[in-house]
Formats: C-alpha cells, sequence, structure tokens
C-alpha cells in the first residue's frame, strides 16, 4: 500500500494526503459530537425516570404486591402512561403496576438489586419491552414498612420509558454527520489538488527549464522569483546556479580562444623555423652555420616559451579549486616565502633581494600556495635591472615586495591580474602573462587579496594579505622570530 502511495505522483500524494488529514479531523469531530448528544439526550431521559420515581406511592406498591400481576390492565393504550412501571420480586417475578405501558425484560441485574437493597443507589440501564422495544431501565431497591408494620424488603421497582425517540434522533444525526463527513472529505480532496496544483507551479516551471537547460544546454533560462517562500529560494538558487554555469562556461570559452590565440604565435614562429630547415635538407642549399646557429636557438627558446604556456594553463585551471577539493593545511607562510626566495635568487643572481619575515600560519594548499608566491617574486626580478634591490617583508599576514623597476603605468595597473594580458612595454620579455593571473586567484581562494601599485621612488610595489590561520601546526617552531637576510649579490 506504501509503495502503491509512494509511486503516485506530487501532487496526488498531496491530495490524498490533505483529505486523509480532514476525513481523521472530520470523523473524530463527527464521533465526539455524536457521544456528546447521546450522553445529553440519556442524561434527560434519567431525570424523567428519577422524577416518575418519585411519585409512587408507598400505598399503591403495597397494593401492587398483595395483588400481583404480570401484566397491565386491559385498559387502552392511548389511556395508559407514557412509561413503563412494575416490581421486581427477588426471584425475578414482576409485579407491573396496572396503568404501565407495557411490561419490561427482567434482568439479572434487577434480580441483585431486589435481592441486596441499597436504599437510594439507583441502577440505571438499556434493555427492552416484552414487544422488543428498547427502553431506558432505572432500577430502585424498595424497603417498605412503617410503626407496627413488618418490614418489606426483597422487592425493587423498575421503571422505564421508551428509547424509539431518543435513538430516532441519534440515528438521524450519525446520518446528518456521515453526510457531512463525506462532503467535507470530498471537498478537502479537491482543495487539496487545488492546492498542489497551486503551490507546486512554481515546481514545475522549474522542473520545466531544467529540462530545458538539459535538452538545450541554454544556461540563459530564468524562472521569475515571487515572494519570499521556499519555492522562491529554490528559483533564486537555480537562477543563482544557470547564472554561475554560464559565467563558467564564457570564462572557458574565454581561455580556450586566449589560449588559442596565445599558443599560435610560438607554434606559428616555430613551424616556419622547422620549415626552413626541412626545405635546406630537401633542396641541398646548406644555411650559413650561423644561421642555423641562430634558428636552433629560437626553436629552443619558442619550445621553452611553449612549456612555460600549457604550464601556466594547467596550474590556471587547478587555481582556485585548492579550496574546495585539496585538503587545505596550516602552512607556515614565511617558511614558503623563505624557499621562495632561494628559488628567485637563482633566477636573478645579480640582483640583490633583502627579506624580513615574521612567523604566520595560513590556511592554504602548500604547493598552490608556494607557485603563487614564485610568481610574485619572478615578476619582481624579470623588472628589475642588474644590480638592483628587490625588498620582501612579511608582518602580520602582509607580504610586501619592492623592486626598483621601470614601474607599471597607472592606466594598466587594473589589467595585471587580467588572463594573457602582457604590458605592451613588457611584450618583449619572456612569459605568458598568466603568472599575476595565477596569483590572484590563489590569494583570493584562501580569503586573502592582492594588488600592485607604484612605489615611492620608483618601481613598483606589490602587497599580499592573507589571514591568519586559528593555530599554528603542532610542530611549528614557536621560538623563531622575523629576522633580515640578503639573498644574491
Amino acid at each position: 500500500m506504501i509503495s502503491r502511495v509512494r509511486a503516485l505522483p506530487l501532487r496526488s500524494r498531496l491530495a490524498l494526503l490533505v483529505a486523509v488529514a480532514v476525513a481523521v479531523a472530520v470523523a473524530a469531530v463527527s464521533v465526539t459530537c455524536w457521544v456528546i448528544v447521546q450522553k445529553k439526550l440519556y442524561a434527560e431521559v434519567d431525570d424523567q425516570l428519577h422524577s416518575s420515581g418519585k411519585t409512587l406511592q408507598a400505598a399503591e406498591i403495597n397494593g401492587l404486591l398483595q395483588n400481583c400481576s404480570q401484566r397491565p390492565s386491559d385498559r387502552p393504550s392511548a389511556l395508559r402512561s407514557t412509561s413503563y412501571a412494575q416490581l421486581v420480586k427477588a426471584d425475578g417475578t414482576p409485579c407491573v403496576f396496572p396503568n404501565s405501558r407495557g411490561t419490561v425484560e427482567v434482568t439479572s441485574i434487577d434480580k441483585a438489586v431486589a435481592r441486596d437493597p441499597n436504599p437510594g443507589v439507583e441502577t440505571y440501564r438499556n434493555g427492552t419491552d416484552t414487544d422488543g422495544h428498547p427502553v431506558r431501565v432505572v432500577t430502585v431497591p424498595v424497603v417498605l414498612g412503617g410503626p407496627g408494620q413488618p418490614v418489606l424488603a426483597g422487592n425493587a421497582l423498575l421503571i422505564a420509558l421508551p428509547l424509539q425517540d431518543t435513538q430516532s434522533t441519534l440515528n438521524e444525526l450519525a446520518l446528518v454527520l456521515l453526510l457531512v463527513s463525506g462532503i467535507g472529505v470530498v471537498g478537502a480532496g479537491a482543495a487539496g489538488l487545488w492546492v498542489a496544483r497551486s503551490g507546486l507551479r512554481p515546481v514545475d516551471e522549474l522542473t520545466d527549464a531544467v529540462e530545458h537547460v538539459a535538452r538545450t544546454e541554454d544556461l540563459t533560462v530564468r524562472i521569475p522569483v515571487e515572494g519570499d517562500d521556499e519555492i522562491a529560494r529554490l528559483s533564486a538558487s537555480f537562477n543563482s546556479m544557470t547564472a554561475s554555469l554560464a559565467s563558467s562556461r564564457d570564462l572557458q570559452q574565454q581561455l580556450i580562444a586566449d589560449a588559442g590565440h596565445e599558443l599560435r604565435t610560438p607554434l606559428t614562429s616555430m613551424r616556419t623555423n622547422i620549415e626552413l630547415l626541412t626545405r635546406s635538407d630537401e633542396t641541398g642549399r646548406a644555411i650559413p652555420p650561423d644561421d642555423r646557429k641562430a634558428l636552433m636557438a629560437s626553436l629552443k627558446a619558442q619550445m621553452t616559451e611553449l612549456a612555460a604556456l600549457i604550464g601556466d594553463l594547467q596550474e590556471l585551471s587547478r587555481t582556485g579549486l585548492a579550496a574546495g577539493d585539496a585538503p587545505l593545511k596550516v602552512v607556515a607562510l614565511h617558511d614558503t616565502v623563505r624557499t621562495a626566495l632561494q628559488r628567485a635568487a637563482l633566477r636573478g643572481p645579480e640582483l640583490k633581494i633583502t627579506s624580513e619575515l615574521a612567523p604566520w600560519y595560513v590556511r592554504a594548499e602548500p604547493a598552490a600556495l608556494e607557485r603563487a608566491i614564485v610568481n610574485l617574486l619572478d615578476n619582481a626580478v624579470k623588472f628589475s635591472p642588474p644590480g638592483a634591490t628587490v625588498d620582501i617583508r612579511l608582518m602580520r599576514g602582509e607580504l610586501t615586495v619592492r623592486d626598483h623597476g621601470p614601474g607599471i603605468p597607472a592606466d594598466e595597473l587594473p589589467h595585471v591580474f587580467d588572463r594573457f594580458w602582457r604590458s605592451p612595454t613588457a611584450r618583449a620579455l619572456p612569459g605568458s602573462g598568466l603568472g599575476l593571473s595565477i596569483v590572484a586567484r590563489t590569494v583570493q581562494s584562501y580569503g586573502g587579496e592582492v594588488a600592485l601599485a607604484p612605489a615611492e621612488g620608483g618601481g613598483t610595489v606589490a602587497v599580499l594579505r592573507l589571514p591568519g590561520a586559528p593555530t599554528p601546526p603542532p610542530d611549528a617552531d614557536h621560538s623563531e622570530h622575523g629576522g633580515s637576510a640578503d639573498a644574491g649579490q
């Protein structure tokens, strides 16, 4: 049964759930109402029985015992009382009053009351008369006697009223409640279906949009957001997701286009040089040794440039993913900068590199962070003239790299972190234009920021900030302090 319900569409399940909930609620209310009315009607009948018992006189009871008849008088029923009245002896023999409406069936309860009288205690029950009609019965113990008279016990007074009208009223009430409940359940099912359709309309729109995107790969689809409920939040999340996917696809296409453009130049140059060498071998015309040596050097430089460009592209494709894919660790930033300084000193042995590094710990992926620091230092080394000084300072999570090169024009500063962007004055220098872009994306993925600005007195200063880690690694040397060192000459 449960599996069949789960197989139904969502709106059908919602409508069924509403109908069942309303059916349970209506049934509970109907049963409660019927029980309350039943108790109220029976209480009224019991009050009438109690009043009827008090109207009987002891003389009437004594006379009935002396002339016991098990049937009422033969007078017409219209002249009889509307109630039943009779005495019950301990052996169950009834003595019916003459004007009684009829005779009530005696039960063991009535006999018990007659045998063991408990004055003042009334016993109420439902029963039937000798014709099978339902009646409401009260049985009261009777103890007769007076001054100079023997006490007569072992009798009970039985008074009853017909229940046809009461039960008819209860049956009519049950029928009305049943009809009202049925109408309520049907109405609740229809209302539940309408509510399900209205409430799930945004979900249908979202489903259509998702199916459209899956079918056409059209990421420009947007769903109208109305209100601030869960459906509106889901629609807004879908719109944000498609916008992010569209932006990611645009960036991928732009990266492919930029990479193709950058790869075309070294590949074209290599192809030209290789064709010259091949044609020389095919025609037998030897290239002069100096020209051949220059061609081979050019090929080697172009291959080196191509390999560096491919490496930068691979690094750029991974940059920014470390925070989500690679596990982050607590890294000593000062040690990472010191390692990068050693590599930078090898690439610019004619430079003087000074450093002042205070301990600072960050959460990052070690290899990606080191690559970003190396790229930042390489940029300073590349644009520094021979014999110049590069100053590196790390203090409270702020790393500054200051060179004494030609500097960057103000109109070019907004573009320095763009992919493949190279200053017109630096295009003759080696590089792919991806180094600073890798630095920016790596630092941003760890919650930091990086910026370049003109340095006072000439040159450029790069400022990199990274938030500190909550605690340093357990094996960190806390006794280490910042110092000053020279690398290179």
